[in-house]
């Protein structure tokens, strides 16, 4: 039983009941031998070149990226009816899209508008960056100081994103079998400690100043600058934002958010110089201040973004999705342990269904078929499915899972 990446055939741990635990099996396809029948028994054996030799007696969905056929269908996902400021923020997050044509990207076109989303911000922020620091030299300004180091972070956090994109291409090998799309999430680390370090910087500065005052000079030429980075922010925000939700990275959604807020603190250097302009000398240092708490607290739903994904979270709305979809598919008489994960901006699922136990392995193999078909339209941004088909049991039969009761871990 295998599921295809989208550079390759990969293997997948297979999602079972409580009652029994999958093991590892071949990523090259030519070793696994199918034998089918049109038998009532269901003899699908796999020769396995580990060192645990058994047979499964399944049928399993060989799981493919995508599919050569159009989808004329929009692709259901649910939302949330709340409507304040915290679910539209969830909205943001979510990785979700509205075109009924996003599932005909391919996964490595995906990548490459997430290069080219990455290289034109990093653009963008860093002009920016280099015009604020200019002024930041001429004016002494702490706020605008503080507002520059955090734009030139933001620009710097297309590296390790660009950095793991490129990785995400790369052909899985039977070390990193699921592929190298998880480098995204050790690039949200490095976006977080960086964060964090920004934060540091312009808390220090900002405490200086308080301590020995300075006199803030160009004051027209600082607000100016800290126009120019909101404009600049805000383009970059809506730029990643958009191209995070249609290639489905949250990672990518994150720091366009990032980049939102950064304007924002950019509009905050504006009050910090008007109150510099009317004789407050402190104003400048209590604005650099504030732009901390502001990047302190990007820092936290950064980190919790982070934490989310290393830890395989996904959107229960997602799960449930996935349920009705294959409780719809005929012949699926019920649906054992579902599985989502995301790995970079791509979703995979593995999940067992329940079919007729008198049916041949042909006909279990087919349904099963059928239920990643169907996983593939409902679920947004699923490029693989295992399925893996259960019979269902004879009145006064044993489970024959049972046997692999004693191999669970408490």
């Amino acid at each position: 039983m295998r599921s295809y990446a989208h550079n390759g055939p990969v293997d997948a741990d297979t999602s079972t009941p409580a009652h029994r635990k999958g093991t590892p099996v071949s990523d090259r396809h030519d070793e696994h031998g199918h034998g089918h029948d049109d038998s009532g028994g269901h003899g699908h054996s796999h020769d396995h070149d580990t060192p645990h030799g058994h047979d499964h007696g399944h049928g399993h969905s060989h799981g493919r990226l995508g599919h050569d056929h159009p989808h004329p269908h929009p692709h259901p996902h649910a939302h949330s009816t709340s409507s304040g400021p915290l679910a539209r923020l969830r909205h943001l997050l979510t990785p979700h899209s509205h075109e009924t044509g996003d599932k005909l990207d391919s996964a490595l076109e995906s990548s490459a508008r997430g290069m080219r989303a990455l290289w034109v911000s990093l653009v963008v922020l860093g002009t920016t960056a280099v015009a604020q620091a200019v002024v930041v030299v001429v004016s002494g300004s702490v706020a605008l100081l503080g507002d520059t180091v955090h734009n030139a972070a933001d620009a710097l956090t297309a590296v390790p994103l660009g950095i793991a994109f490129v990785l995400g291409r790369r052909a899985a090998t039977r070390r990193f079998t699921y592929g190298y799309g998880r480098a995204e999430d050790l690039a949200g680390i490095v976006i977080v400690l960086t964060i964090a370090a920004s934060g540091a910087f312009a808390a220090w500065t900002a405490v200086e100043r308080l301590i020995d005052p300075r006199p803030l000079h160009h004051i027209p030429v600082v607000a100016a600058a800290a126009l120019i980075g909101f404009l600049g922010n805000e383009w970059v925000a809506r730029h990643r934002i958009r191209v995070g939700r249609e290639i489905g990275s949250g990672a990518l959604v994150a720091d366009g958010l990032h980049a939102r807020t950064d304007g924002f603190t950019s509009l905050a250097v504006l009050v910090g110089a008007a109150g510099a302009a009317l004789g407050w000398q402190l104003a400048d240092p209590l604005v650099g201040l504030a732009i901390t708490a502001a990047i302190l607290l990007v820092l936290r739903d950064a980190a919790r973004e982070v934490f989310r994904r290393v830890m395989d979270a996904v959107d229960p709305e997602l799960v449930d999705s996935a349920e009705r979809a294959l409780r719809e598919v005929p012949g699926v008489h019920g649906v054992g342990e579902l599985r989502l994960r995301w790995i970079g901006h791509r979703l995979r699922a593995e999940v067992a269904v329940v079919v007729d136990g008198e049916a041949s392995v042909r006909q279990a193999h087919r349904i099963a078929v059928e239920a990643e078909h169907a996983l593939l339209h409902a679920v947004p941004k699923l490029t693989a499915a295992l399925v893996h088909a259960d019979p269902a049991p004879a009145p006064g039969e044993t489970d024959p899972h049972l046997a692999l009761a004693h191999h669970m871990v408490a």
